[in-house]
């Protein structure tokens, strides 16, 4: 399978489409609705279902903890409210100590403060408490960071949790069932590769564009 989408906002017009079908079967008609964009690649395709489904758009924002020595693969995630999420896959076949682990957390702990106030400035964080919450991403890879954004949402008190992407790995999609009460995945291609396969423009999302769509 080859490019699926033009860019960000027609995946997430797509992805719109369909989910306002399946809320409306899944969800009762007086759901207190809130979207919610992995930051950053994550948030243009949620502008697009949150206006579909007139809801508001928040931002949320996790970090992946790199394995040492191969940070592009994940060992796990982890997300506002002191959340962290392991591969256990990962860790025991690379051997990572909980020192190691703990090392990069921290690290990215920072990171994440940091990305947290560029992204949102002075505005609040939606309230969570009892609403549906629909976290949206580009894609899902091995599914960690979507992880984390779903025990953040638990712990910040979310009634429902639905896990809406255009496109991602097979077993990612199916391994979020466990922690969801609802999973759309548009496209789970066999030999999934890299998300960006599955766009003509892929281009990073900057933080400006975050706050320009947060402030629409």
């Amino acid at each position: 399978m080859s490019v699926l989408f033009k860019d960000r906002s027609s995946a997430g017009r797509e992805l719109a489409a369909r989910l306002a079908d399946v809320l409306s079967d899944a969800a009762p008609p007086e759901a207190d609705l809130v979207v919610l964009g992995l930051a950053r690649g994550g948030v243009p395709v949620a502008a697009e279902v949150a206006v579909a489904l007139g809801a508001p758009l928040d931002v949320a924002v996790v970090r992946k903890l790199g394995a040492p020595g191969q940070p592009e693969l994940a060992m796990g995630a982890i997300a506002s409210g002191r959340v962290r999420v392991l591969n256990g896959a990962v860790v025991r076949r690379f051997r990572i100590s909980p020192a190691e682990i703990e090392a990069v957390a921290v690290r990215e702990g920072r990171e994440l403060t940091r990305r947290e106030r560029e992204c949102r400035g002075d505005r609040p964080a939606q309230d969570l408490t009892g609403r549906t919450v629909v976290l949206v991403d580009d894609g899902l890879a091995t599914g960690m960071s979507m992880r984390a954004a779903v025990e953040a949402a638990r712990a910040s008190g979310a009634g429902r949790v639905v896990v809406a992407v255009p496109v991602g790995a097979p077993d990612s999609c199916r391994a979020l069932d466990e922690v969801a009460d609802l999973v759309l995945c548009l496209h789970a291609p066999d030999g999934f590769g890299a998300v960006s396969r599955y766009y003509a423009d892929f281009k990073q999302t900057t933080t400006g564009q975050v706050r320009r769509l947060l402030d629409r």
